[in-house]
């Protein structure tokens, strides 16, 4: 069986699509990635890579076609848009020169932004096979809860997208399950064919090896750390606050990745003259099972907007598969993951209170009571998310709809 893999992110950029492809090549399929040139999320493009060079690679036995595209820079509104555009653009241009091979499915992960999804529609019509469109980003949800743009002319152009995006896809797949009534609302065919298809963690988090790089020692105390992108969504004014509450207490906040909030918090450490949150920066993939089992515990958080609110973040099941207690500031289903795993506790996103409550709570538990939460949460992971049986219901939802 041939699939043509399409999204505007994929290896050396670190996402879940990539594991989908390589699975799908060591089990003998064969495999086409139609994607862009790799700058996420520095907004460089990576040693190796630039505008015009590298147009086509083999990875692990997957046919790569890179199209060129404007690095996101800064990640600020303008080179966002000329990014978003740019892979859109060559992408056609791809589609109708480059892509020549006769593929029996289609397989679209849409992330932001929704338009990275076209060329799958291009293909589809094309050469009449099925498409299967993988949503892990809402849209234009995701656009209003995280700018100022909340309606008007521009929303109304997205949604008449999505819900094109939507209807002449075969089969959409959901990251979350509180994201099926959004997408069936959009759905002229009220009867879509829609399957949960939640994330998974990464091999390093399941298969840990020796560390091979020296990982810097956390600051005495109870530690707490956030890995992740560091960006608007994830709430840091109010873990901020928390964190200023908690000093007395031997608490510390550890922040593990790299974003564009990463200097507005340099600035506001300096100013509210806070001393127990550590920019330890960005660090490759690799380490990140090292650097967990140092954490007492681990943070999940996301802003108090409706669309984060049926989102659950793929950093859960990378905590859970580490066997972590997992403190979480978020609402809908993500905290209702977490309190009914029993693997730690979550909090209202933007509730201070709560979460400097549960934050002490967590750092007076007996050895006991977290040893409980860690099985818990590994327990969780290998009934819900593991990826062997994920993948093996992707791929058999792959062959029914060849047939």
């Amino acid at each position: 069986m041939k699939i043509l893999f399409i999204s505007q992110y994929f290896y050396p950029e670190s996402f879940k699509g990539n594991d989908i492809v390589f699975d799908f090549v060591k089990k003998g399929y064969e495999v086409t990635v139609l994607t862009g040139k790799p700058n996420y999320p520095k907004g460089e493009f990576y040693e190796g890579y630039s505008f015009f060079g590298k147009k086509e690679e083999v990875i692990k036995g997957a046919k790569i076609l890179r199209v060129p595209l404007f690095p996101r820079r800064s990640g600020k509104a303008i080179p966002l848009i000329i990014n978003y555009l740019s892979f859109i653009l060559f992408s056609y241009w791809a589609v109708l020169f480059r892509v020549k091979e006769k593929y029996d499915v289609i397989f679209v992960q849409q992330l932001s932004p929704v338009t990275m999804a076209l060329p799958g529609l291009w293909v589809k019509r094309r050469q009449r096979i099925p498409l299967f469109l993988w949503v892990l980003d809402l849209w234009p949800e995701s656009i209003t809860a995280t700018t100022n743009v909340k309606k008007g002319i521009i929303i109304n152009l997205i949604e008449r997208l999505v819900r094109k995006i939507y209807r002449e896809s075969d089969i959409i797949l959901t990251s979350s399950k509180s994201f099926e009534d959004s997408i069936r609302e959009k759905c002229e065919n009220k009867n879509k064919k829609i399957e949960y298809f939640p994330n998974w963690a990464e091999d390093v988090f399941v298969d840990i090896k020796e560390n091979e790089e020296e990982i810097p020692d956390l600051p005495n105390g109870f530690n707490i750390m956030f890995a992740g992108n560091v960006g608007e969504s994830q709430g840091f004014e109010t873990i901020l606050k928390a964190a200023k509450r908690t000093e007395e207490y031997g608490i510390n906040w550890i922040i593990l990745g790299d974003g564009r909030k990463v200097s507005w918090i340099k600035s506001e450490l300096k100013i509210r003259e806070i001393n127990n949150v550590h920019l330890l920066g960005r660090f490759p993939l690799k380490t990140m099972p090292h650097f967990f089992k140092k954490a007492d515990a681990m943070l999940v958080s996301l802003k108090d907007e409706p669309v984060f609110a049926i989102t659950v973040p793929a950093k859960v099941q990378a905590y859970m598969a580490s066997s972590k207690i997992i403190l979480g500031m978020l609402n809908g289903e993500g905290k209702e993951l977490i309190n009914e795993s029993k693997c730690g506790f979550a909090v209202d996103a933007d509730d201070t209170e709560a979460l400097v409550e549960k934050s002490i709570k967590l750092s007076k538990l007996s050895d006991e009571e977290k040893n409980r939460m860690s099985i818990n949460s590994k327990k969780y992971y290998n009934e819900n998310f593991k990826k062997e049986v994920l993948f093996e219901k992707l791929e058999k939802l792959i062959r029914l709809q060849k047939k």
